[in-house]
């Protein structure tokens, strides 16, 4: 390697995997068990009491989901990762170290709908609330936070608008209020923005996504930057307490800057569940090696295709922070400045049955709920991702009733555009009829 610190390029292939110690296996294997054997008794002891680093069982540590933990640790620039089964069961495992019956986060109004729904409804159910607020308004957001606030959530690039978040603007708020700033990264990669170095304190992913790059795996991963002093004050006493089952055990106090993602592991998993398969992390992680190749040419082509629809007869609008009518350029440019994302929406002339009309007159293009995968995907948010959300909610969302949200693959660009142009015509006759 040329410097002390490898290039992204090199971490996305060598992170987190050295050939394989007893075969001489160059690709990680893949650990498809569910337990390990111990050395011995004491062995086995030190390990359950958290004195020994190694592996106990597969719902709290393997291999080969280590290794994808620490290659997308190193990818984000944080300390710690861990990996579980989905984006969703990432922002469960990053909130509960911090959250108590009665506490509440701020979030953004732009975000997935799942999320805006797993937040506002599910997370009710534990006694968390939640206070959105449009987090271009940054007066709204200091706010927004009250005594019971334990962090502010937000989407780095937002689903399915590709807003883009001033991330040192929350951050500083939300240090101010000494509290941690969760960032989903997912949209945006850690090719794109890396939320830490503007002072994200824990980034959140669903791997399913473009890490993965494929639709082949489900997946989901917290990383933790390490820096956020969890003894500050009482607010967090899960990190900065006596942990019961630990008999007694700091996390803070004994593993430093590793406490949240050891906390993750040991509690978390532990009690809640959510791991991640090591046939999905293998996947990950193979994924994950063409990581920067992918992107560049999603954003090479996600442009090329905005500049095409902005354009078109039958489009309103194009929401796209790449382009340079978007009120999000500058901010792009700034968080995002090796492309603005391969996610992005755009009206169409019509409204509701125009833009269900135009996705079904796809031939190309896939109708499904994914984004990040090679291949090219369409879906209309009002009546999919986003259909438990009120008018308000799916106005504030971005994924209102015109709305068609797009997530451009690596085909060649043309052909994306043909696609496009001729299921707009289709949806225009059939208005016309």
């Amino acid at each position: 390697m040329s410097s002390d610190t490898p290039g992204f390029e090199t971490l996305q292939l060598h992170a987190g995997t050295q050939p394989d110690p007893v075969t001489g296996a160059r690709q990680t294997p893949i650990y498809q068990t569910t337990s390990y054997v111990f050395e011995d008794a004491d062995h086995a002891a030190s390990l359950f009491n958290l004195q020994t680093f190694g592996f106990i069982y597969s719902r709290l540590t393997n291999p080969t989901v280590s290794a994808l933990e620490e290659r997308l640790a190193a990818l984000e620039g944080g300390r710690g990762g861990t990996a579980c089964a989905s984006g969703h069961s990432a922002q469960l495992l990053a909130l509960f170290p911090l959250m108590e019956a009665g506490d509440d986060v701020v979030a953004s109004t732009r975000l997935y709908g799942g999320s805006i729904t797993q937040l506002s409804k599910s997370f009710r159910k534990f006694g968390w609330g939640v206070r959105f607020v449009d987090f271009d308004d940054h007066d709204a957001v200091r706010a927004a936070i009250g005594p019971k606030t334990k962090a502010v959530f937000c989407e780095s690039l937002a689903n399915p608008g590709g807003v883009v978040t001033d991330l040192e603007a929350v951050a500083a708020i939300a240090e101010k209020a000494e509290i941690p700033l969760i960032v989903d990264n997912t949209m945006a990669t850690p090719y794109l923005c890396r939320p830490i170095e503007f002072g994200a304190t824990l980034v959140v992913h669903s791997t399913t996504k473009f890490l993965t790059g494929n639709g082949t795996a489900m997946g989901g991963a917290i990383i933790d930057s390490g820096r956020f002093a969890w003894t500050r004050g009482d607010k967090f006493p899960s990190l900065a307490g006596p942990e019961e089952a630990y008999h007694g055990l700091n996390f803070s106090e004994t593993f430093g800057d590793l406490a949240f993602t050891m906390h993750a592991h040991a509690v978390g998993l532990r009690d809640l569940g959510p791991c991640q398969s090591p046939m999905n992390a293998w996947l990950t992680l193979l994924g994950s090696e063409t990581l920067s190749l992918r992107m560049e040419r999603h954003c090479s082509n996600a442009l090329a295709v905005a500049e095409f629809l902005e354009a078109h007869p039958q489009v309103e609008w194009v929401s796209y922070a790449g382009l340079p009518s978007s009120k999000y350029k500058g901010l792009a440019d700034k968080y995002l400045p090796k492309g603005a994302g391969a996610v992005f929406t755009f009206g169409v002339k019509g409204g509701y049955e125009a833009g269900r009309a135009v996705v079904e007159n796809c031939e190309m293009l896939s109708h499904l709920a994914n984004i990040g995968d090679t291949r090219s995907l369409i879906i209309h948010p009002a009546s999919t991702t986003h259909r438990q959300l009120n008018p308000e909610q799916l106005a504030a969302a971005g994924a209102g009733p015109e709305v068609v949200r797009l997530s451009i693959g690596i085909e060649t660009v043309e052909d994306i555009i043909g696609d496009l142009d001729q299921a707009l015509g289709q949806a225009q006759k059939k208005a016309a009829e």
